[in-house]
This record gives structure tokens, sequence and C-alpha cells, in this order.
């Protein structure tokens, strides 16, 4: 992942296929991967203590054996002595002359215990909360400071925020209605309906990817929170017809999926827009069946292609490309990636792309802006600005009545924003907005 600058959800799994791993050996490699990539910044600043230097000066595969070796010492019940050799075994096989260093730095790192340490290298909270909360909770400082700020300020709940977030979450299936009830579905992969989405499935283990009904094309892996923005843009109440819908950012096809099967027995037609050819076969794929037509093309060509005409579609989701804060719980190693510059290029194409979306739908319909992202100017200010330069009149539909009824902490409306703290889904946003004229 470090080398290739690969996702670990992705490579994780062909190699323990490809090794032939199962049951607690998966089990162990798995948590030895996500554990170490989320606990990175702490991590690292710990090998600093015990090197004597910093952790830039320590050559890479070296470098991430002595991350994996700290995380075994420090956050798992792996006898000392064995986190020890094995590191030190590892690091003989990549880097031969670092084994004795490697060694020695084990040995300091061994110890102290993971408290003593914490209290060692955390800045005081009284003089640097958003510092002290980084390190206790391995978030970069941009991010703690994001999320606070999506949260009001409240350093508390952010706190919370941040200890759910190193949680590793459950699996949510997706029941395709039509195809199969979530409730038959939850009996059949052992497992239980979801809290809020009709659709939701929760899954305490198991490979996903085996399991018939995935194979089957009845249901598919996606997180509740896009199960529920997406399905909120279908409950938004339009005038006039109902039968031509947009999904302006299909790839890879999650909730395309969910909408082709609802579009089926609603005798709706499904437009999907997805810019990298590889990302709209993975679309076709996902909606095999459905009343999907996909189109390998830029979602910000509305008007200048007639696959996308302006003014012809009823509804219009926008899932836009965004930093990925959300979802750092499913891939830690984003939050060691992203970097604040990362944001100006992706918020002016999320302007973009609403304002086509804008362009798309016709006077009395509704676009959903979707990201799985908190971050603020990604959110409320790309909603504001896109809204401002479309050119068209829009007011804000209040979002929070499209979600199922009894969900906490939506807060005061119109938009939407989830929280892996407060609803166990991704920090999912949602903004929806009905074209006026």
């Amino acid at each position: 992942m470090h080398r290739d600058d690969a996702y670990g959800n992705l490579v994780l799994s062909d190699i323990l296929s490809g090794m032939g791993l199962h049951g607690r050996d998966a089990a162990f490699a798995t948590e030895l991967t996500y554990g170490t990539l989320r606990a990175l910044g702490t991590l690292d600043l710990i090998i600093a203590e015990a090197a004597g230097r910093e952790v830039s000066r320590i050559d890479p595969p070296a470098r991430d054996a002595l991350r994996l070796g700290a995380y075994q010492l420090l956050y798992t019940r792996v006898p000392s002595h064995a986190a020890v050799n094995q590191t030190v075994d590892l690091v003989r096989s990549v880097a031969p002359a670092a084994s004795g260093f490697a060694n020695a730095v084990m040995r300091t790192i061994s110890e102290t215990p993971v408290e003593a340490w914490l209290e060692k290298i955390t800045p005081k909270y009284e003089d640097d909360p958003i510092a002290s909360l980084s390190v206790l909770h391995n978030h970069p400082q941009w991010i703690v400071r994001s999320f606070a700020e999506a949260l009001g300020g409240d350093l508390e709940e952010t706190a919370r925020l941040l200890i759910e977030d190193n949680q590793p979450p459950a699996v949510h299936l997706c029941a395709r209605p039509g195809r199969v009830d979530a409730v038959d579905l939850a009996d059949e992969v052992n497992g239980v309906p979801g809290a809020f989405s009709p659709y939701s499935v929760y899954l305490s283990g198991g490979a996903p990817r085996e399991m018939a009904a995935i194979r089957e094309g009845r249901a598919h892996v996606q997180d509740e929170g896009s199960q529920l923005v997406a399905a909120a843009l279908l409950a938004a109440p339009v005038e006039g017809r109902d039968t031509r819908w947009l999904d302006l950012c299909a790839g890879p096809g999650g909730k395309t999926g969910l909408i082709g099967a609802i579009a089926a027995g609603r005798g709706a037609e499904v437009t999907a827009v997805e810019v990298a050819e590889h990302r709209a076969r993975l679309v076709e794929q996902a909606t095999e069946g459905m009343p999907v037509t996909v189109f390998p093309m830029d979602g910000r060509s509305v008007g200048r292609d007639p696959d996308l005409p302006e003014e012809a579609f009823d509804r219009v989701l926008v899932d836009a490309p965004c930093t990925g804060l959300g979802s750092l719980r499913r891939r830690p190693e984003s939050r060691w990636r992203r970097q604040p510059a990362d944001l100006p290029p992706l918020t002016k194409l999320q302007r973009e792309l609403l304002v086509a979306a804008l362009r798309a739908v016709r006077p009395g319909g509704v676009v959903a802006y979707v990201t799985c992202s908190p971050h603020m100017v990604e959110t409320q200010v790309t909603v504001s600005e896109g809204a401002r330069r479309s050119g068209v009149e829009v007011d804000f539909v209040d979002a929070r009545p499209l979600l199922p009824p009894g969900m906490p902490g939506l807060g005061p409306g119109p938009t939407v924003q989830l929280w892996p703290h407060r609803h166990g889904t991704d920090a999912m946003f949602l903004a929806v907005l009905r074209r006026t004229s």
C-alpha cells in the first residue's frame, strides 16, 4: 500500500486469498493491517521516540515492519517476545542491515505500556485540544479540526466520533427491492435487519462476496448511510412526471444498483453516467437486468451531449467525488493520505457537477447532492456556491422527513449530516434541491 498507493480493502482480500489464509489467520492479518493503518500517526511518534530519530529517516520496508511490530506490542495481546522476534525476523528479510536497530527499537517500545507512551507523546489537552485529540485518537490534526467544525465546535462529541472512527465497522448489505426482502435476506445470511434503512442487513462476519445473494444480484455490499441518502432522493416529492432519473457520478454502482431496483418497481428509467470506463463497466455489472443505461462520459457535459440534455430528468443524484473523510472506518489509510491541498480541486469539481445536475433536472424536479465527507467546504459551502452559480432558481427541500422516522441527531435541516457515532453509518452528507424555474 505504501509502495504502490494501493487501497487496503482491495489488496488485502486478494493477498489473503492468494496465500490461502482463512479463519483466525486471516482475521489476525486483517487486524494487523487495519489496526496499524489506523494508528499510524501515533505509532510513528512512539517509534521516533524509541529510535531517537524521525521515522522519515528509517528505510521504508524496515519502517513498515516496525509499525506492525509496535502495533502488536501496544494494541494486541501478542506476547512481547513474540512481537519483538517476529519483527526482527521480518526486518532481517527486507532490510538485513537494520535488524540490530529494529531489535533495539522494539525492545525499547516493549519496556513501556501504551498508556505511559501516550502520556509521554500527547500534548496537554488544555494547551492544544486538537493536537491532543489527534494523538490520542489517531487522526491528523486538520481532520480533527474539520470534524469539530462540522459538529459545531463540540470537542466532547468530536472525541466520541474519533473513537467510533477507530472501531472496525460491521459489513452492511443492501437488499435490492423486488429481488429480496431485508428480513428474508437477514435470515439467509445469518444477519440482522438494519436499524434505519428498510433495505439494510448487518453482518457480524463472513465473506460477502461468497454469498449466493451477492453472486445472484439480489443484494450488494453498501453502507447503510449510502442506502439512506439514495432512497431519500426517491422519497422527495416531484411535480408531474416521475419516470426519468439520472445518476451523474455512478461508479462503482452501489447507489445505482439500489436506485435501479426501485426504478424497476416504479416504472422509471435510469441514466447512469460515469467518466472512468472501468468504473462504468462496474456500474453495468451492478445493474444487470435493471432499467439502467450506462454512459461512460463526464457528468459535466450536460447540454453538450445528446444523451445528457438539459431539463430532461425528474430526479438527479450527484454522488460527488470527495475526500472520503466520512468513511475512514472502512479506509483507515485515507486519513494519512489525504491532505488539505486535496480540497480545492475536489470542491471545484463538486460545484461543477452540482451545476450540471441543476441544468439536467427539469423545473419541478429534484437533485440530491451527496458526499461521503462532513468537511464543511465539501458540504455546505459547495452546495451554496453550486446553487448560486447554476443560474437557475432552486429551493432547498428539508431532507429530514425523507429519512426514516425516528432517526436521532439529524440537526436543524434542511440538509442532513449522518455520523458513525450517532447513526452507525459512514458520515454521509445530503442536500436536496428542487428546481423552481
